[in-house]
């Protein structure tokens, strides 16, 4: 049922009951026209119950700020949940039941506990899903329509991340292993040969599993050398800047170099790390085709296009790569046969994410929708892999979108707030 519905209904209750007593109460009321839909006067008391049950008296505004406030929240809601219902969004009752248990596991209950709990603060049940059903519904609006306003570049990763990084590595400390090759800056082009080919020997003796002090003994001319090698426990900050440039995130074991300085060639072996967090994730090989709906292709349009592919490359009278480089409406991927590369899943849309992650190797999903259009996706492979410094670019990448999705949220509600016809009924003032 909806508001209208209500409201009418409400009336009508209202105006039968005038014929039986002489002093009806006021059963509900449309207190305020948002475009196409209403705020009823249940709306602004449930609101103000919620708000009260949750707050201390002493913290409340005085009753007219209060009302007003509410009022306010439930017109950019109101405003949301048309815009949702525009992009046909619908939370099912599978997911609304999924969203719940996970409340009540971060309170740390069961939901039978939740629902004793609400129905003792004068909640009922049905209210509590509606409120956590439309919170959903608001919030899937919310995203698909701040996301699109969005735009990270790659350049303000790589800045964040190389701060966050240094952050990180203040308080790491690297056990240092060195060996340096002697070379003075006029030496002849054979000797500077000769050098370099015995430094890249020296490293790939290294990689092979030579003992570093041996090699370090009989070859370096730094000033360890007769020690193996071996600098000690040293952070970033009480090394050489030579050193320090090389280290990034290179964990336990690495050998670094050979590479050039002033007085030579250099090679280093990180022989122990303490305080360094490594970052071990999946990736997944994936391909996808996009089908973007527009004036002229529906939702079902774009659906059935992905139906009748699937089809064909079940059947074999196409290829999955060949279909994407002919109609996928992503430009980076369709070039390569929709091939998206090797990425962990954090970097898709939720949608997108959540298909990926259920998906076995070599299947092709059916039709589904994220806030890019519709797609096909199939997972090619997996595989660990070492990711520390792709983990802190993908942090840095959640903070700067969660900045701007802030910053950009509050913009879409005020566009939204500016382009609605809003008329609280019985007053004279109209926005």
């Amino acid at each position: 049922m909806n508001k209208w519905t209500k409201a009418l209904l409400a009336t009508a209750i209202s105006a039968s009951s005038l014929s039986i007593s002489a002093a009806p109460a006021e059963l509900d009321r449309v207190i305020t026209v948002v475009n196409e839909g209403v705020i009823l006067s249940s709306d602004v008391e449930a609101l103000k119950k919620t708000v009260t049950l949750n707050a201390s008296a002493e913290s409340l505004p005085p009753a007219d700020v209060f009302e007003q406030q509410v009022l306010d929240q439930l017109i950019l809601e109101e405003l949301q949940l048309q815009e949702a219902n525009r992009l046909g969004i619908r939370i099912d009752d599978s997911r609304l039941e999924q969203a719940i248990e996970d409340i009540a596991k971060e309170r740390k209950i069961t939901v039978t506990k939740l629902r004793e709990s609400l129905k003792q603060t004068g909640i009922s049940w049905s209210e509590y899903r509606d409120q956590i059903r439309r919170e959903i519904t608001i919030s899937e609006a919310r995203n698909a329509q701040v996301r699109r306003r969005i735009n990270i570049l790659p350049q303000e990763v790589e800045s964040l991340a190389s701060q966050l990084n240094a952050k990180n590595l203040e308080k790491v400390q690297y056990k240092l292993s060195h060996i340096q090759l002697r070379l003075d800056e006029d030496a002849e082009k054979s000797e500077r040969d000769a050098v370099a080919a015995n430094a890249d020997a020296l490293a790939s003796q290294l990689k092979r599993g030579k003992d570093f002090a041996t090699l370090a003994l009989a070859n370096s001319k730094g000033p360890k050398a007769l020690n193996g090698g071996d600098w000690g426990w040293l952070r970033l900050e009480e090394m050489p800047t030579i050193f320090a440039d090389q280290i990034g995130n290179q964990g336990k074991g690495a050998i670094l170099g050979p590479f050039r300085s002033g007085v030579g060639y250099h090679i280093l072996k990180i022989t122990d790390v303490q305080g360094l967090e490594s970052v071990a994730v999946t990736e997944v090989k994936a391909r996808h085709i996009l089908i973007k709906t527009s004036i002229v292709l529906s939702d079902e349009g774009a659906k059935r296009q992905l139906d009748l592919m699937l089809k064909q490359i079940e059947e074999g009278d196409k290829t999955f790569e060949d279909l994407a480089k002919q109609y996928s409406a992503d430009p980076g991927s369709a070039v390569k046969g929709g091939d998206l590369g090797w990425q962990t899943t954090e970097i898709y849309v939720p949608e997108f994410k959540d298909t990926v992650d259920a998906l076995p190797e070599g299947e092709i999903s059916e039709p589904f929708k994220t806030v890019h259009g519709w797609h096909i996706v199939e997972v090619l492979d997996r595989r660990q892999a070492d990711r520390t410094d792709a983990a802190m670019q993908n942090r840095a990448y959640r903070m700067l979108l969660n900045r701007k999705f802030n910053e950009e949220a509050q913009a879409w509600l005020q566009e939204l707030r500016a382009g609605a016809y809003v008329e609280q009924i019985g007053d004279t003032d109209e926005s």
